[in-house]
């Protein structure tokens, strides 16, 4: 393995090991790692990348590192990356899966959860920062954001909100330029893309296909794929709800990527090689659809009216990082241990050179000793 190889697979498995909180959280982190830390890319193509992989199904933050590794690294990098970053998740869940199966219970990590959450509030809202002042470029973007931002506190869905505010962004700015330009022609759309515990025991090949299934399809929040997999599993008398539910807890307190849930539900469906099996199939359509689109990013940036839609796309994306935060923030911040936490969470990431990583750690520590008071 050469040195790139090397370098992006310890960021990516250190990322995966304390990537708590949720996409917008992840990206946060891997943004101050890659951009602010490293200078891989630059702020407008990291956003650029975050606006793509908003519109194609799968793990945003997980697609994310791929595109990441794919630019320090080439192809390899891309699966390296992507890899590295599951992989602590989904052998952490294994885990669980295990005792929860053997013992019917789960560990007691409310303490640290306490803590976690809002010191990820900090990290998110200095990412939003940075991440829109590269997006905001014109007034007529702050609009698009604002709507953005208000569908999205309202409980639009985040793909149609982003894939409108492409369009409106494409069309306002074409006509703009149209009226404004003595071009005679802007570039067609698409010219630059070049393309026109007491379960019955399940086959691990029906769980790979299921699980392949949903992650084809699956966009939104872990509550999609709550919804998904109740209906994947729960409909056909595979899995419980009590069961699906316990499955999603663990992916929301275990790090990395919230859709190792399909470990432990593999796991408790066909043992060790159903893991496998769920695992591989929920994640290789992500690994399918990053690697088809990212040649494309660069180009869509050398058509007029793909930029136009990408600016869009890209402050749209913001915005909706935006609503998580705020929604994140009234769901979390209702006692004074959470709000005393997120204040000093803040004071790290704004005032001080603490990383997210440590941020996160102390924010953990404080949410164990504040369980005490």
């Amino acid at each position: 393995m050469n040195n790139r190889l090397k370098e992006v697979a310890l960021v990516f498995f250190k990322l995966g090991c304390f990537a708590f909180g949720g996409p917008a959280a992840h990206i946060a982190m891997m943004e101050n790692e890659v951009v602010v830390k490293r200078k891989w890319m630059t702020r407008d193509y990291f956003l650029d990348l975050i606006g793509a992989t908003n519109l194609i199904p799968g793990p945003n933050s997980t697609e994310m590192t791929m595109h990441c590794g794919h630019e320090r690294a080439g192809k390899a990098g891309l699966f390296v990356a992507g890899i590295a970053f599951i992989f602590p998740a989904v052998i952490i869940t294994g885990l669980l899966a295990y005792l929860y199966v053997e013992y019917g219970t789960l560990p007691q990590v409310e303490p640290f959860v306490l803590g976690i959450k809002p010191a990820v509030l900090a990290i998110i809202a200095a990412a939003v920062i940075k991440l829109g002042k590269k997006a905001i470029k014109t007034k007529e973007l702050i609009i698009i954001g604002s709507l953005v931002l208000i569908a999205s506190l309202l409980g639009a869905n985040e793909v149609l909100a982003l894939l409108s505010a492409g369009v409106l962004g494409t069309l306002y700015f074409y006509i703009k330029d149209k009226a404004t330009s003595n071009l005679k022609s802007v570039s067609p759309l698409f010219l630059s893309l070049g393309l026109g515990t007491s379960l019955a025991k399940i086959s691990a090949l029906n769980v790979f296909l299921v699980f392949l299934k949903v992650g084809a399809i699956l966009y939104g929040s872990g509550y999609v794929l709550f919804a998904y997999l109740d209906a994947e599993l729960v409909t056909k008398g595979w899995l419980t709800r009590v069961e699906l539910i316990d499955a999603i807890a663990v992916g929301q307190f275990t790090p990395g990527p919230v859709l190792s849930t399909s470990t432990f539900i593999g796991y408790q469906l066909s043992g060790v090689w159903g893991a496998i099996a769920a695992t591989t199939g929920i994640f290789l359509p992500s690994f399918l659809f990053v690697l088809m689109l990212n040649p494309f990013i660069p180009k869509m940036r050398k058509s007029k009216v793909l930029r136009y839609f990408l600016d869009a796309v890209n402050v749209a994306a913001v915005a909706v990082m935006l609503a998580v935060l705020i929604i994140m923030a009234k769901e979390t911040l209702l006692d004074w241990k959470t709000i005393i936490i997120a204040i000093g969470a803040s004071f790290l990431v704004f005032k001080t050179k603490v990383g997210p990583i440590w941020t996160i750690i102390i924010g953990a520590v404080l949410g164990y000793v504040f369980s005490f008071l």
